[in-house]
């Protein structure tokens, strides 16, 4: 029941990480602050379809 899923970034669009999660426990999307390298410092990433 895990997929794998790709991190965007917010503020440059980027899709610089991935993860994966279990779609029965959290079916809404996914948000991690992470690191950006281009803007280098931490910014929040939402999951892509």
């Amino acid at each position: 029941m895990r997929v794998i899923v790709t991190l965007a970034c917010t503020e440059c669009g980027d899709r610089t990480y991935t993860t994966t999660k279990n779609k029965r426990n959290h079916p809404e999307r996914l948000e991690l602050r992470k690191y950006s390298p281009r803007l280098k410092r931490y910014t929040i990433h939402r999951e892509t379809r």
